[in-house]
């Protein structure tokens, strides 16, 4: 099935929140260690503006990826800099539904007015390296046992895209 990808929606918090939550708990593709409660993430989902979209793919009217981009500092120097972040429901990966959101919230980001997207991915995360790449993203740098999560300090590649 091909996914429909659209603007998300205040009632989409909970299905975003549980795809986060079982990436938070199975994958260290988050270092959040902690499932986020509905009240954090709606706080999360009403800090994004115009300049911050979240998107969603749906597949038969259920949410099975989200897309966003953040403030990355809230520093007035840093407003055309955003940070993405992006996680597909379990079951539904290597699907391209990643690619197809990352492509849409990437054009967001240069309507907007967005200047440049910044990445920080767990240094394993070969995937998701691998996908920033297609996207035009290059390596800034690799901050070396910045996490800790199950057990295991991890690394954290930096990369980012210029538009």
């Amino acid at each position: 099935m091909i996914p429909e990808i659209r603007k998300a929606i205040l009632s989409d918090v909970p299905a975003i929140t549980e795809i986060y939550n079982e990436a938070i708990l199975t994958t260290d593709a988050s270092f959040d260690v902690e499932p986020k409660t509905l009240e954090s993430q709606n706080k999360w989902f009403g800090e994004h503006g115009s300049k911050n979209p979240i998107l969603v793919a749906e597949i038969d009217d259920k949410v099975v990826g989200w897309v966003s981009l953040s403030r990355w500092s809230d520093r007035c120097a840093y407003s055309d800099t955003a940070e993405i972040s992006l996680y597909i429901k379990d079951g539904f990966r290597n699907r391209g539904i990643g690619k197809k959101l990352m492509r849409a919230i990437l054009a967001e980001g240069e309507k907007v007015g967005l200047h440049t997207v910044i990445s920080r991915i767990t240094g394993n995360n070969n995937i998701s390296i691998r996908l920033h790449e297609e996207f035009g993203f290059e390596n800034i740098g690799v901050m070396r046992e910045v996490g800790k999560k199950f057990g295991k300090l991890l690394d954290v590649c930096m990369m980012q895209k210029i538009y």
